[in-house]
């Protein structure tokens, strides 16, 4: 099974829930890897208390222009749908930035002057501790685009644990990063609060995942705050609330010390058991 863990907005929980979820199915005996996706700011390491195993360079290909037998046809520039190639009077200028390895401008080319090399854009980590194995993509300061280091994330996870249940930490929005952690899963978890930004970021993250046909459900992320907008909402669309995590100052402590909080909370954990029960009626 591939579960997204993912919501609307930052800050909800996702990273909270996934790496409590990961350790507490470990614990029960399951095979499960945890994949940190949020690749431009990957924090799951830090409570998991894993040490580093394999890490190996992400890169992305890019076109490199070869002046030697170009004739300053313009193709190149013509075939780029993402304005990553300029004709100059004297050269074609390449914006690798802008580039989405789309192999266009390459395979067009009728004198094969813009060959396609590899850059740099990341870096893919494998951890492990005790338990289980957690792999972590981090994007280099700087990159534009972090959809190619998430699928290349996700491609060593399917490789390396192909019997393994994964759970994978999505960026938080609803733009392309969180579409390319979750179009491929089994099903998706929207973590969210209940207040009015935390209800108006999960109707945005519904209509996302409606669009990919995913299927959904939702956990309330300190629940006993705000209003009970997000119950009402989840009940008029159909949507299942698969558990709610209370409000608790012990938990936000334990957190921010960087520690696991199932072992430790029992409300939480029987959160936890909420979930695992949800995730094995699943077909």
């Amino acid at each position: 099974m591939k579960l997204t863990i993912a919501s609307g907005k930052g800050g909800t929980g996702k990273t909270t829930v996934s790496s409590n979820l990961t350790t507490y199915l470990a614990s029960m005996g399951k095979d499960v890897v945890l994949a940190d996706l949020d690749v431009e700011e990957p924090n799951s390491a830090l409570f998991l208390n894993a040490k580093l195993v394999h890490s190996k360079v992400a890169n992305k290909m890019v076109p490199k222009w070869d002046a030697k037998d170009c004739t300053l046809c313009g193709e190149c520039e013509e075939v780029c749908a993402f304005n990553a190639i300029l004709q100059l009077p004297e050269e074609i200028r390449v914006f690798p930035e802008l580039c989405h390895s789309c192999y266009a401008c390459s395979e067009l080319c009728p004198t094969f002057s813009l060959p396609m090399t590899p850059a740099k854009i990341g870096v893919i980590s494998e951890y492990k501790n005790e338990l289980f194995s957690m792999v972590e993509g981090k994007l280099d300061l700087g990159q534009e685009m972090a959809v190619p280091l998430i699928a290349q994330t996700m491609e060593y996870v399917d490789e390396k644990f192909p019997e393994n249940i994964k759970i994978y930490d999505a960026p938080p929005g609803t733009s392309c990063p969180v579409i390319e952690a979750s179009r491929y899963s089994d099903f998706v978890i929207l973590i969210t609060e209940a207040t009015p930004f935390g209800l108006n970021d999960l109707q945005l993250a519904v209509e996302t995942m409606r669009v990919l046909n995913q299927k959904i459900g939702v956990v309330i992320n300190r629940y006993g705050i705000g209003d009970d907008g997000v119950e009402k909402y989840c009940q008029a669309e159909h949507i299942p609330i698969i558990t709610k995590i209370k409000n608790d100052k012990e938990v936000a402590k334990l957190y921010s010390n960087g520690e696991l909080i199932y072992d430790k909370i029992d409300h939480f954990k029987n959160s936890l058991d909420e979930i695992v029960t949800f995730i094995g009626g699943l077909k």
